[in-house]
């Protein structure tokens, strides 16, 4: 048979030529090359892998198998032959198979089997601009097995948009090889303005207008399986006025639905897809794109704890990869369902999801490969080491880590295909002897939901309505309601309503969870307890950190490990339990609600978790030293009761931590005496800081603090505390007399009363007098040995300032006449002499 020529096909020497000389090489390849059919059977049959395998690593089960057709079919011959592929639950290889296409998931898992690839001579990585976990976690574990002990097994790794550079950096300044690929021209149209419909709406209209700009048939690209079955109703009728094949593809579609999308078909075809169709998969008579811009990436959700698909635009580069696809064999047309201008601001590529999704997992792998050092493992891109963290504290809370170390259940769980907690779930309801309904459990966490919502809208747990009854469990309430349909045939459910193509899906992951766990743990063990405790058990056993306590006085809010504070939602009918777990949750914004809750008995907590410890502390509310006897669940208290303060040293040290971070509540600012006292030290330390006398700065007062809180239980008992006296007892007699003289608390004038003189830090002291008081009085009065004067307020009748200085004699020579004039018009029946300087002073008004 002779094959069509691929630009790819022209670089295929050097790339073979360069192979052979060095040990990694980077093939730089733009989309529509034909690099992932041509390369991996072009190294294999150029007796590069001599006797070996020839692994080619595809991102997703879907292009995996195709490819794997595609390069079977091109060698005449059938797959499962001298080309095999090998997915998640499907394989197709045989005795003679040498080139093995495989995910990124398998290769681990080969890697956790066969830590040094034996018999595997080359690995090629597809697609790895995409920058998947597992693949860039597989390429760091291929380049630790060629730097140690396989020098000889090689490395090659495609990229269609990704610079070529870094990687080649990474791989010791390897080689790059450069195919310029080709590409008819594609049409590029926009729309004019944000359309505000409903997306499938939106697609439904843009299929109509594409259809006759281009012979061939249609793909659309859409963000999830919810939006391709809407938009699948919404072109019903176009469907079949035009005779059209209307074909979802999407990564949980039957494999048989899936070959049906990309086998030849008498009809025009309309794709709907999601972004699985963006690489390495040809659908071949695709020449026009509908592309809705958005797709579902994973990003780790603290919520459930899971990895979670979340709705987000997509970046420059996959935009390209999409409209490229219309111009694989012919000239074609795109049209993006956003504004020109939109497409300037986007991101040029997707995060990487090592820096987006939970690493529990792939930590979990590392650990179980005889990685002991993850900062020394050759990461092509460090992950941050909070998310490495997180990681290893769940491991070691779900048992699978011992300080770093895997354990026996983490050597079991690692051989599950499924996130570290629900791999934990499994064994727990094996253990207990259901794993028929722990299996079942697993498949409703992690797949889509079999229910659709009233508005057929799906939704992870029905209807948003209020729920009226009460449970234990909403996971029990998804697992029973299943099987009710299965048991009666009933679509409608308090749920909502059945899904038959979901429920089908979470079946076939049922059994294929259920063999797994056969496989990996033989028989379960006969029960010990009802199906519905042993699933409540096995979801502690999974989400240990997901505990949470209900709040006193409150049955919807609760506070969960790790001090968050969240409520229950409206969907949740656990709502008596004071203990349940958080199985989902949203916490999007500051409020995070409980979606789903499954409650837990107290008696289930096992020891491995739990710590009591007798506590001295201050009372968030009473702010009182008090002592408890708590007990914890990792860090969340779930019971305490009272004890007697056990040592009054510890209990002033504990009141004292606390009073010094809460400072207001704890110092009398309202004490005028105290607060005078103080101001006059510290004014007197700046005037004359040689009169050597004690401080009376925060350091000082803290001291006091300390002191006072010997005697003292609570924050209200401190502020009503002797400060002044406390303070004042570390001064001397001596120390004392000379605050006194020097920045006195009252001065007398020639009237005879002692005024209070009013310091504040950084100003002369002030003194507020009647005028009639200082009749006589020369000289401005000083404090501080004569060195600061005071600042004299010289009051009116009415006890207002009517002349503010620090200049006496001035005021009586110049300004005292126009005073006089203006109040003794006011004030006539108060003394106002000719000269103030002879005449007597007066307390009280006079004539």
């Amino acid at each position: 048979m002779t094959l069509p020529p691929l630009p790819i096909d022209e670089i295929l020497p050097e790339l073979t030529r360069t192979l052979r000389e060095h040990s990694s090489v980077v093939l730089h390849a733009p989309p529509g090359a034909g690099k992932t059919t041509r390369v991996a059977p072009a190294i294999r049959d150029a007796g590069i892998v001599g006797d070996s395998e020839l692994i080619l690593l595809q991102p997703r089960r879907i292009a995996a198998r195709s490819s794997a057709r595609r390069i079977a079919f091109e060698l005449g011959e059938r797959v499962g032959d001298s080309v095999g592929y090998q997915v998640r639950f499907d394989s197709c290889v045989g005795r003679n198979t040498t080139l093995r296409v495989v995910t990124d998931g398998i290769l681990l898992r080969r890697l956790h089997d066969d830590p040094f690839l034996e018999g595997v001579g080359v690995v090629l990585f597809d697609e790895f601009h995409e920058r998947r976990l597992e693949c860039d976690v597989a390429l760091g574990m291929v380049r630790r097995i060629q730097q140690s002990v396989r020098p000889e097994l090689k490395i090659v790794v495609m990229s269609a948009t990704l610079a070529a550079e870094p990687i080649a950096a990474y791989l010791s300044n390897c080689p790059i090889v450069r195919s310029e690929g080709r590409m008819y021209p594609v049409a590029m149209n926009y729309r004019r303005r944000a359309d505000r419909r409903p997306l499938p709406e939106q697609v439904a209209e843009a299929v109509r207008e594409s259809l006759p700009q281009s012979p061939g048939d249609l793909l659309v690209f859409l963000p999830g399986v919810g939006e391709i079955l809407k938009t699948a109703r919404e072109l019903e009728s176009l469907a079949a006025r035009e005779s059209l094949d209307v074909l979802p593809l999407y990564g949980d579609l039957p494999a048989e639905e899936q070959d049906r999308v990309l086998a030849p078909s008498p009809r025009r075809k309309v794709v709907l897809a999601t972004n699985v169709a963006e690489t390495s998969l040809t659908i071949d008579g695709i020449t026009a794109v509908i592309d809705s811009g958005q797709a579902r990436v994973m990003r780790f959700d603290p919520g459930t704890g899971l990895d979670r698909l979340e709705l987000t635009p997509i970046s420059k580069a996959s935009a390209d990869q999409r409209s490229g696809r219309a111009g694989r064999t012919q000239p074609g047309v795109c049209l993006r369902l956003w504004e020109e201008s939109q497409q300037r601001i986007r991101p040029e590529f997707e995060t990487p999801e090592i820096h987006r999704v939970d690493l529990s997992g792939i930590v979990l792998q590392l650990r179980a490969w005889g990685e002991t050092d993850l900062a020394a493992f050759p990461w092509y891109e460090v992950p941050a080491p909070d998310a490495l963290r997180h990681a290893h504290e769940l491991l070691e809370q779900l048992g699978a880590l011992h300080r770093g170390a895997i354990t026996e259940m983490g050597r079991t769980m690692v051989c599950l295909p499924v996130p570290p907690r629900i791999a934990r779930l499994l064994i727990a309801g094996h253990r207990l002897g259901f794993p028929e309904s722990a299996a079942r459990v697993a498949a409703l966490l992690t797949e889509r939901s079999p229910f659709l919502r009233h508005d057929r809208t799906p939704s992870p747990h029905g209807p948003r309505t209020t729920i009226a009854h009460t449970s234990r469990s909403d996971v029990l309430d998804l697992l029973h309601t299943l099987e009710e349909t299965r048991a009666t045939g009933r679509r409608d459910t308090s749920l909502g309503t059945l899904n038959p193509g979901a429920a089908h899906a979470i079946d076939r992951v049922t059994r294929q969870l259920m063999q797994l766990l056969q496989d990996q743990l033989g028989e379960a063990a006969e029960p010990v307890t009802s199906q519905d405790e042993a699933i409540l058990w096995s979801l502690l056993a999974a989400y240990p950190d997901r505990l949470a306590r209900r709040r006193d006085g409150d049955g919807e809010k609760a506070v969960m490990v790790g001090g968050r504070g969240v409520k229950l939602g409206p969907l949740s009918a656990v709502r008596e339990h004071p203990l349940f777990l958080c199985i989902d949750v949203d916490d999007r914004s500051a409020n995070a609600v409980v979606r789903m809750a499954s409650a837990v008995e107290r008696a289930w907590l096992s020891d491995a978790n739990l710590r009591t410890d007798d506590e001295l502390f201050l009372h968030p509310s009473q702010k009182q030293v008090v002592a408890r006897r708590r007990t914890y669940w990792l860090d969340l208290l779930i019971e305490e009761t009272n004890l007697p303060v056990p040592d009054p040293a510890e209990a002033a040290d504990v009141l004292f931590r606390e009073a010094v971070k809460n400072w207001s509540q704890v110092f009398p600012h309202d004490d005028r005496e105290l607060t005078n006292f103080l101001t006059r030290g510290a004014c007197l330390h700046v005037w004359r800081p040689k009169l050597d006398l004690p401080a009376v700065d925060q350091p000082a007062l803290e001291e006091t603090l300390r002191t006072l809180c010997a005697s003292s239980r609570s924050f209200a008992e401190l502020k009503k505390a002797q400060w002044l006296a406390t303070i004042q007892s570390s001064w001397t007699y001596t120390q004392r007399q000379t605050l006194d003289r020097e920045a006195p608390e009252r001065i007398e004038v020639p009237s005879g009363n002692r005024i209070r003189l009013e310091y504040e830090p950084g100003r002369p002291p002030v003194l507020a007098v009647r005028i009639q008081e200082i009749f006589g009085l020369r000289e401005t009065p000083t404090v501080a040995g004569g060195r600061v004067k005071v600042l004299l307020h010289l009051l009116a009748p009415n006890m207002r300032p009517q002349q503010v200085t620090d200049d006496l004699p001035s005021f009586w020579a110049n300004t005292y006449a126009e005073v006089r004039k203006d109040l003794r018009r006011r004030y006539p029946k108060h003394a106002w002499p000719d000269d103030p300087l002879t005449a007597p002073p007066q307390r009280k008004r006079g004539r």
